[in-house]
């Protein structure tokens, strides 16, 4: 086994050049407790879909009405480096869907549909714009469609896809010489569009594991990203990682971890969404809809107001559970199921308490080489604090911890699971420990 050795990552902020305005560092513990009452009410989204516009198999006013008819309240369209804001017309047997959604789309809006015929004989559509889809199909303070971008991205073989969120002009890949600065140089351009437009806007990394793109270790070190996809309910990212790579509920924790204590970095939030591209044969092994999403607890239901509460930590995610409070303090974390009927919840608190083990080693792979992928870390980082049975449970800080946040888990099996024998699940968000060191202002 290779020596342990410790990282030291205080450098990394100074040593990327990053302007100290581009985050705030504050880890100020919020007291709130989340429940809708008056004017707040849950809103449930998903924040990464694809359609026809790149790699999914369906028009975006079907998949807009397919979420509208499954009782979400917002959905944001993020198609790979594109946005739908242009004429294109495509050959119906020659997109993803070929003409089962075209079939589908005819027999739902008969008098929305423009096509032609070729020279040739072939049968052309008109992908209809998200402006066009929204303004048809959305409902103020009932259904808001949102415009995003998967921002597509590499470095080497790792694959880097980061969503922007209520984007407003097209952003390119910008690349760079390393996983993390190709991650950061992709932020910053969202940052920068935020700013020149003032236009509220977020961006998220997504699904880590995709591709084993992503480490620990590379995320921990963004400046100005708070989001990550911690449930993706796309069949082939590996959510639960394997016997080399962290699963993203560990890489979570160790963000967590050294962020808080040694980053001097805002807390990551994690995000659960479908990242839908196939429509059609619902229930399947591909990557259907309808398998994770977001609550956001907010007075309105608009851009500007949803993600003032993401990223105020004003939300949580889900599989399956449905959440009727969360309760964060000086004391603790406390929350309460909006259980059914015949379904028993377990409640697992997870977090790290100050002085904690912070030796790592590399992964390495069956044949005992070091692979690039997340390091192994102690048992001390992301430990399940306490385990509670039952709809409502509550932590009492002791004084050392870190950090705290609780997942969820159902005896429900997922009806359309991303992974064989996935139960229903919800996470919080984390709150900030009493033994968490004061930002460096």
């Amino acid at each position: 086994m290779p020596r342990p050795q410790s990282l030291a990552l205080l450098s990394i902020v100074a040593a990327l050049g990053i302007a100290a305005t581009a985050v705030s560092t504050s880890q100020a513990r919020p007291e709130q407790t989340l429940v809708a009452r008056g004017e707040l009410r849950w809103y449930r989204g998903n924040m990464h879909t694809h359609s026809h516009w790149s790699d999914g198999n369906d028009y975006l006013e079907m998949i807009a009405l397919w979420y509208k008819d499954n009782g979400y309240d917002f959905l944001v369209f993020t198609d790979h480096n594109v946005l739908a804001n242009t004429e294109r017309w495509v050959e119906v047997d020659k997109t993803k869907g070929k003409r089962t959604a075209y079939d589908k789309l005819k027999a739902r809006l008969p008098d929305w549909v423009e096509e032609r015929t070729t020279a040739e004989g072939n049968l052309e559509v008109r992908l209809r714009t998200f402006a066009e889809v929204s303004d048809r199909f959305a409902e103020p303070g009932t259904y808001l469609l949102i415009q995003g971008e998967e921002i597509s991205d590499k470095f080497d073989k790792a694959p880097i896809h980061m969503n922007a969120s209520n984007v407003q002009e097209l952003l390119t890949p910008r690349g760079g010489n390393s996983v993390l600065e190709a991650m950061q140089n992709n932020v910053d351009a969202v940052i920068a569009q935020r700013e020149r437009t003032g236009v509220p806007m977020i961006v998220h990394l997504n699904h880590p594991n995709f591709g084993w793109g992503i480490t620990a270790e590379d995320l921990m070190r963004v400046v100005g990203e708070q989001f990550f996809e911690v449930y993706n309910g796309h069949p082939g990212v590996h959510n639960s990682g394997d016997h080399v790579h962290a699963s993203t509920d560990r890489v979570w924790d160790i963000v967590l971890t050294w962020r808080i204590s040694e980053l001097n970095l805002p807390i990551m939030y994690g995000l659960g969404v479908d990242d839908g591209h196939d429509y059609h044969d619902i229930p399947s092994r591909n990557s259907n809809p309808g398998r994770g999403w977001v609550y956001v607890l907010s007075n309105s239901l608009t851009p500007e107001a949803l993600i003032e509460s993401l990223e105020a930590g004003r939300f949580y995610s889900s599989s399956g559970v449905q959440l009727a409070s969360v309760t964060s303090t000086d004391k603790g974390l406390a929350v309460e199921v909006k259980a059914d009927e015949g379904v028993d919840y377990t409640v697992e608190f997870i977090g790290t308490r100050k002085g904690f083990d912070s030796r790592t080693e590399e992964a390495l792979d069956e044949k005992g080489q070091p692979v690039r992928a997340t390091r192994r870390y102690s048992s001390d980082v992301g430990a399940v604090l306490k385990t509670v049975s039952g709809p409502k449970a509550s932590y009492e800080f002791t004084g050392d911890e870190l950090y705290v946040r609780a997942r969820i888990i159902s005896s429900r099996l997922h009806p359309n699971p991303s992974e064989e024998g996935e139960f229903e699940r919800a996470w919080s968000q984390p709150t900030i420990g009493p033994a968490a060191p004061p930002a460096n202002d």
